[in-house]
């Protein structure tokens, strides 16, 4: 065991706890204990949900059994096995991952208890749609539980953030696939009206789509994007590789405000110019098309020692002009978005506490710095809340407990959820106190 400060990925909110990374056969005994405890992956998490000061935290790497995948694509794994491991061993034998997030390095654990989504969501849904079922200990013992046995449980621990117990293993349904290789379709639009139409008009022909979108540009050209749009080619006859390891890191955090409004406007022009008017039908490798971040080790480190807030909210079909009010607000205010990510979304799951919504989402990476900052974060907060919508709290790091509470009124059914199988509140998280949404 050892006292550690722990950070989410935007190092804007850190705190200290004792840290212990136990087997699954020891996680039962520490739940037992009167200590507060929380479960960690690979710290993947924005904000504050994988934190807890003063408490213990048992990071899941070293649950790490992987069994052999079976002829339908199904596989149970240990927590702490991650999306990397996954493609590494499933890719050869023609299988992939039905959900990835922007980056491989996140456990199945926290996949879970974040739900986590990718360019596919309007096809597929959200990670937990493809969890077959789950071993969950808990203070009041280890449960297995299912869509269809236990269901409750099951759907409030897929997005519960953690707070239902402690995933220790999982079956999960793959993805065939006859290739390492996606055909991509990348499309320069102008401006944002021009892209949200072609992604609601258009997405529907694709498994995988994304845009990039300038928030930096005003008038005529404001949200100017680039969408990429693709499926995984067909090729039975291809050699399956596994993504590369990153060749380059970020050794120290740079300088702050080295990611500021000039070098961010200097960066979306050359990287909008760069890009085609349009071209189809491209081969891009798993990893340059769903990972390319990955390439570069520590990235975080890039927005400087205050670090970054990543801010990602659901807004439903009808409230579309959120997504242009919310870009307006930022290319007016002078807030500059190193990242902008635009998708559509579909159903989410019937957990308490899931993100999803049919509509649109936008991630947004704002480095912190600028004065202008909180007050830009609550007048999204506004524009979020009255459109029906709500923001990711894998990514949020300073919601406040009313605004948390009206985005996501069934909270409750958590918390009595929760009473069950953890009655005196052995596990919770920094986010849990700060939201209130666990009062102890």
């Amino acid at each position: 065991m050892s006292r550690e400060k722990l950070y989410g990925w935007g190092r804007t909110s850190p705190s200290v706890a004792e840290v212990l990374e136990p087997t699954a056969e020891e996680v039962s005994s520490l739940l037992g204990s009167s200590t507060h405890v929380l479960s960690r992956g690979l710290g993947r998490s924005y904000g504050d949900a994988a934190q807890l000061a003063g408490g213990l935290v048992l990071r899941n790497s070293a649950m790490t059994v992987m069994d052999t995948i079976d002829s339908d694509g199904t596989v149970w794994v240990d927590a702490g096995v991650t999306i990397d491991d996954l493609i590494r061993v499933g890719l050869p034998q023609g299988w992939f991952v039905p959900v990835t997030p922007g980056t491989r390095q996140v456990s199945v654990g926290g996949a879970i208890a974040a739900d986590v989504h990718g360019k596919n969501h309007h096809v597929d849904g959200s990670f937990g749609h493809h969890v077959r079922s789950l071993v969950l200990a808990t203070p009041s013992g280890t449960i297995t539980c299912s869509p269809t046995d236990r269901a409750e449980l099951f759907w409030a621990t897929i997005g519960g953030m953690g707070l239902t117990g402690v995933v220790l293993r999982a079956q999960l349904q793959l993805l065939a696939v006859t290739s390492d290789k996606v055909i991509v379709d990348t499309t320069r639009f102008t401006n944002l009206e021009s892209v949200m139409h072609e992604m609601q008009s258009g997405d529907h022909r694709y498994r995988y789509s994304v845009a990039w979108v300038d928030c930096m540009t005003t008038g005529a050209t404001m949200g100017r994007a680039i969408l990429t749009r693709g499926d995984h080619a067909d090729r039975s006859n291809d050699e399956r590789q596994s993504p590369r390891e990153a060749k380059i890191g970020v050794p120290f955090s740079a300088p702050s405000g080295l990611l500021n409004g000039l070098s961010i406007r200097a960066f979306n022009e050359l990287w909008f110019r760069m890009a085609p008017k349009q071209r189809r039908g491209e081969e891009q490798s798993i990893g340059a098309f769903f990972h390319p971040l990955d390439g570069v080790r520590d990235w975080n480190r890039l927005y400087g020692r205050r670090g970054f807030v990543q801010y990602q909210f659901a807004v439903p079909d009808t409230a579309s002009e959120t997504v242009v009010d919310a870009i307006k607000l930022l290319a007016e205010s002078r807030v500059p978005s190193f990242l902008a990510v635009l998708k559509r979304f579909g159903a989410g799951t019937p957990g308490p506490l899931s993100f999803p919504m049919p509509g649109w989402t936008l991630a947004l990476d704002l480095p912190v710095g600028p004065a202008a900052l909180p007050r830009v974060l609550d007048q999204l907060d506004s524009l979020v809340l009255e459109a029906g919508g709500r923001v990711y709290l894998a990514k949020d790091a300073r919601l406040d407990p009313a605004t948390f509470r009206a985005m996501y009124p069934r909270f409750e059914e958590l918390l009595q959820i929760k009473r069950t199988v953890d009655p005196d509140t052995v596990i919770t998280s920094d986010l849990a106190r700060r939201l209130e949404l666990i009062r102890k």
